[in-house]
């Protein structure tokens, strides 16, 4: 447990990935930009305090000397992060790009960071960090795929899953993957806002439920509702890079595009923590359903 990690971006996926690191011996340092904002400067310093981890006040104080640095910031930052952090980083680091962004980004940004020296690695989560957390599946890409692997099982990864290719080919599978996730999160907050307008809510889900046996389109309903009221802004933010994915590929990207003003609209909301239940989501987003499913 000797080695210790730096992370950049301290949110809901790097809490999860260092629960129990430190109480085990593991030195955590970490930035988060949100420690310089002072409305949100308090509760992020009782994150690090919470998990023992050590929080620094600049991007060159968290990396300077760093070994192995995660990095987990939303999909509009992940770039501004890369070159924040080239400026202090040490020759032979490793970088593995955590971020829900396009293989073109994960280019760039590996540009970036080998400019000064760094090892970059692509790593792509495939599913929500809770409740798996460090059991959550990676995929990595990239020409230090094969040792990033090693350095993250290590760490206490357990489902690290290299895929060949260069850098930007975990996040293809990544963004690519997302136009189902999160456009079906999407389209049943579509669907279950308009059921709840027309009064239909419980026929909407019997019949839907009745067409796909063993399910549960309520608790279904429940839940993509849920992540996108408390996530949908940063959703929306990983959207826009799944659209730039497909656009890249010259395939089109209308429902993507789609997916992305939904989940944005839900996200603005402010509705977070969420009402509990389906019912008290639909009564929170019935004065907005209108604006929401725009």
């Amino acid at each position: 447990m000797s080695t210790p990690v730096t992370f950049v971006g301290f949110g809901e996926a790097a809490s999860a990935f260092v629960d129990g690191w430190t109480v085990s011996g593991r030195a955590v340092r970490a930035f988060d930009r949100k420690t310089g904002v002072p409305a949100t400067r308090e509760a992020k310093q009782a994150d690090f305090h919470r998990l023992g981890v050590d929080g620094r006040s600049t991007m060159a104080d968290a990396v300077a000397e760093a070994e192995l640095v995660l990095c987990l910031v939303t999909a509009d930052q992940a770039m501004a992060a890369a070159r924040e952090a080239a400026l202090s980083l040490s020759p032979g680091a490793m970088w593995f790009d955590m971020n829900s962004v396009a293989p073109d980004t994960k280019r760039a940004a590996a540009r970036v960071i080998e400019a000064v020296g760094g090892r970059y690695v692509d790593v792509a989560v495939l599913s929500p960090v809770h409740p798996k957390q460090r059991a959550v599946p990676l995929l990595v890409s990239g020409p230090h795929a094969e040792e990033g692997a090693v350095r993250l099982l290590d760490l206490g990864f357990s489902n690290v899953t290299p895929i060949g290719g260069a850098v930007g080919a975990a996040a293809a599978v990544k963004m690519i993957r997302s136009v189902i996730v999160k456009g079906i999160e999407a389209l049943s907050a579509e669907c279950a806002i308009a059921a709840d307008q027309a009064g239909v809510v419980d026929a909407v889900v019997a019949s839907l439920n009745a067409s796909d046996p063993g399910a549960d389109w309520a608790a279904r309903f429940d839940y993509n509702l849920d992540r996108m009221m408390v996530h949908g802004l940063r959703r929306a933010a990983e959207m826009e890079e799944s659209r730039a994915t497909l656009e890249a590929l010259g395939v089109g990207s209308a429902m993507t595009r789609a997916t992305v003003e939904l989940q944005r609209s839900i996200g603005a909301l402010g509705l977070s923590p969420p009402p509990e239940g389906l019912a008290a989501k639909l009564d929170a987003l019935t004065p907005r359903s209108d604006e929401a499913a725009a």
